[in-house]
């Protein structure tokens, strides 16, 4: 089955799904593909990631990020990506599903896992014991509409760090889309309007009662999905496990 998204991320880690919500939210179709690898699931408690004071279930964490990414409307497809190869439109992204992404974008946040580039000619490959690929601050990598994001783009294996840069390929991806600046930003009844001001581009203003509703919703989706441990088996590295 063939489809055409807007923009592939390759990785369903911090980094990818960090430029998922972003792209996602501003409009352009995002499909996450993902093989299962995030190194926070063999967390055992993940303690300098920003907003978490006594630290946080890396696991949780993980499935709060997918759960906004699916809110900002992505889709996430469970399989591995084998190949990606330019086509002269953009990209052609196939798994091991048999399934095709026709699309103009692609993020590969994929750790360290490069094999399924080795068809995009310009993509420069560093290895320094472990494989990276060169990109500029941004994430661009040497090949237009090729981005990396977090520790495959060189970032230090923080959490937060990856988080963080995946945030900012995906706004990059905005900034090359030519669409417009992105705010991301939701303001207080007239905080624009009331200046004469019109909105910027990925804001909105709401009114006391929408704000009072929000917040309810905030704080009572994040008590369900505190209540109780996490229900998943910690993962461990696959030298630990048994055979």
């Amino acid at each position: 089955m063939t489809t055409t998204p807007s923009t592939v991320v390759v990785g369903g880690g911090v980094a990818g799904l960090s430029a998922a919500v972003f792209t996602a939210r501003h409009g352009l179709e995002t499909v996450v593909v993902d093989s299962g690898g995030s190194l926070l699931r063999r967390n055992a408690h993940l303690e300098n990631f920003p907003g978490f004071p006594a630290g946080v279930d890396g696991r949780r964490l993980l499935d709060l990020l997918e759960e906004q990414a699916t809110e900002a409307g992505c889709r996430q497809v469970s399989a591995t990506v084998t190949s990606v190869a330019e086509d002269g439109e953009g990209f052609v992204v196939e798994t091991d599903a048999g399934d095709r992404y026709r699309t103009e974008y692609v993020v590969a946040a994929t750790k360290n896992t490069v094999g399924y580039l080795a068809g995009v000619d310009g993509v420069e490959i560093l290895d320094r014991g472990k494989q990276f690929l060169d990109t500029d601050e941004r994430g661009r990598t040497g090949v237009e509409g090729l981005y990396a994001a977090g520790r495959l783009a060189q970032k230090p294996h923080q959490a937060a760090v990856c988080a963080g840069h995946g945030t900012e390929v995906g706004v990059t991806i905005l900034e090359d889309d030519d669409a417009p600046f992105y705010h991301d930003w939701v303001a207080p009844e007239g905080y624009f309007t009331d200046r004469d001001r019109a909105l910027p581009p990925g804001c909105e203003e709401i009114d006391e009662t929408e704000r009072a509703d929000r917040e309810a919703r905030s704080r009572a989706v994040m008590r369900d999905r505190f209540a109780e441990p996490h229900p998943g088996e910690q993962e461990t590295h696959p030298s630990l496990r048994e055979e």
